[in-house]
């Protein structure tokens, strides 16, 4: 098993920046495929906001596009998302993820590990 912990959300005023960090303290044998972050504001769906695979390729979401940038170590099972000009509307719970095989990778489901997430609260 790996547990993942994310970092770095809080309180911030429309226009900041804030970033998120997400490691594991397990250790682990298997690395992963992929890794995404995720959000989910109350009464709200869970959505993919920023994934990025072993090779690299990164994927965002439309309305991030341009504002967050997504890195890390995939093969440590680390993950960060840096987010520039904050909006009210990126108001969430912010979640981490980890998945194994490249197969799910293509096609973006995310079965693996999880975090138990970072509260972001972005102000007008």
């Amino acid at each position: 098993q790996v547990q993942l912990v994310e970092s770095g959300g809080g309180p911030v005023q429309a226009g900041g920046s804030l970033r998120l960090s997400c490691v594991t303290t397990s250790g682990y044998i298997v690395s992963p495929s992929c890794m995404g972050w995720f959000r989910q504001a109350p009464g709200k769906e869970r959505e993919g906001v920023a994934t990025i695979d072993i090779d690299g390729y990164v994927s965002y979401v439309d309305s991030v596009k341009g504002r967050f940038t997504v890195s890390g170590d995939i093969a440590g099972y680390t993950l960060y998302l840096q987010m520039n000009n904050l909006k009210p509307e990126d108001t969430a719970v912010y979640y981490c993820a980890a998945e194994l095989q490249r197969s799910y990778c293509r096609a973006g489901r995310y079965d693996g590990y999880w975090g138990q997430g970072t509260q972001v609260t972005v102000s007008s």
